[in-house]
């Protein structure tokens, strides 16, 4: 007889956005001739932009011939893209890295999932609160969390990050074997400084502790003194993995391709003391279990890295980060507490006069035909908050605002 792996018995029955579609369509069905304005879940509305788009098309026209035909293409990616990543986003903040170092996936979600094969099911981990639901449900499904009580997993170390405390986590009481991090944050859009970010690069080099460091939103990051990688910290190598990807920096959330970091210096020990090198183990992991990310993403995706392709993609961040601040602005005009929004594409809004989230969100669907995320959803510390992104349109994000304004008044 086969048995279950039981630890999946233990998720919520849906992932938080499966919920949220569920009672959007309910609503829908209801209200046929609503038209409904998503500003909830974080998938992109601008085209890809034409330097990707013609490198799609000159890899396709590749495809099509002998000589240019790719079949299996190396599982840590190929080397033109890991050289334009290493050249681009690294260089010129003063990080060496080697190509052996960067490995191209798929998206940044399979990887922040994957990550925690690497190592044992009965480590402790610590989570910033509210947090991307990925990292805890790969965890619970591995056995590592726990159960849930009262809201919050048994086995993990909750840091909240809120109002009252300025969204800036405390470093953990005790010592923690494996740390998740995302910055700029999803769902609070909130950034840490180098000084803080230094704190905890200390902590994991004096606590032996890993760091999983999700860095998939740095390009909206608009301040100078935001660091974009963990790896602007001096001894970051030593103990973080960071992520990266193209989804919402380059439109990609149809192409899909990302990356990983994962250094060379990097240890992680056995039950006798031995350290054992991570890289290695990560390589032999996607060599068994990943057969790489397509050729034409990834020709697709070293075009973001031309002369013309880095401008046409600050174009359409840009115009995202237009959408943040009128939500920002609007948003706090109407008298809402808001957070977030200045160097990342999303608004965190503290619900009024008490209410829950899940209770907010039917209201504004059925009050406005506006859907936003329940921050609950993101974790205990996000009951009394909602989430909205700017990756609408203008134009929709305007609408909107302006159904907010009616419905409120």
């Amino acid at each position: 007889m086969a048995l279950v792996n039981e630890h999946f018995l233990k998720l919520p029955n849906n992932y938080l956005f499966a919920d949220i579609a569920k009672k959007v369509n309910a609503f829908r069905v209801t209200h046929p001739k609503a038209e409904v304005i998503s500003l909830g879940i974080g998938d992109v509305t601008q085209p890809l932009c034409p330097a990707v788009v013609e490198a799609m098309h000159r890899a396709a026209d590749e495809m099509g011939t002998l000589e240019g035909f790719h079949g299996y293409g190396p599982e840590q990616g190929y080397d033109f893209l890991r050289e334009a990543i290493l050249k681009n986003d690294f260089l010129p903040r003063g990080i060496h890295l080697d190509i052996d170092e960067i490995f191209v996936n798929d998206g940044a979600k399979s990887d922040t999932g994957n990550i925690q094969e690497l190592i044992r099911w009965d480590n402790s981990i610590g989570v910033t609160d509210p947090i991307y639901p990925v990292y805890i449900d790969s965890n619970v499904m591995i056995g590592r969390a726990g159960v849930v009580e009262n809201g919050r997993w048994s086995n993990v170390i909750y840091m909240p990050c809120n109002a009252e405390n300025g969204f800036v986590p405390q470093l953990p009481e005790h010592r923690v074997d494996v740390i998740y991090l995302c910055y700029p944050n999803n769902p609070t859009g909130m950034v840490i400084t180098k000084d803080e970010l230094r704190k905890w690069v200390n902590y994991a080099l004096k606590n032996d502790t890993l760091i999983f460091y999700d860095a998939a939103y740095q390009a909206y990051i608009q301040d100078d003194d935001i660091p974009h990688s963990i790896y602007e910290i001096r001894g970051a190598r030593k103990c973080a993995i960071e992520f990266h990807s193209y989804s919402k920096t380059a439109g990609f959330t149809g192409i899909r391709c990302g990356y990983t970091v994962v250094p060379k210096d990097l240890t992680a020990a056995t039950l006798t003391g031995e350290r054992i090198p991570l890289n290695p183990l990560w390589y032999r992991r996607q060599c068994t279990k990943f057969n790489g990310t397509s050729y034409i993403s990834q020709r697709a995706a070293e075009a973001i890295y031309t002369p013309e392709g880095k401008m046409q993609i600050q174009t359409t961040i840009g115009y995202y980060m237009e959408n943040a601040r009128t939500m920002l602005e609007t948003l706090r005009r109407l008298g809402f507490q808001c957070y977030g929004g200045e160097n990342a594409p999303y608004i965190w809004m503290k619900t009024p006069h008490g209410t829950s989230s899940w209770q907010f969100f039917e209201s504004l669907l059925y009050g406005a035909n506006v859907v936003c995320t329940p921050g609950v959803g993101f974790g205990p510390s996000g009951e009394g908050y909602v989430r909205f992104t700017a990756f609408g349109s203008h134009e929709q994000t305007e609408e909107a605002l302006s159904r907010m304004k009616k419905w409120i008044s």
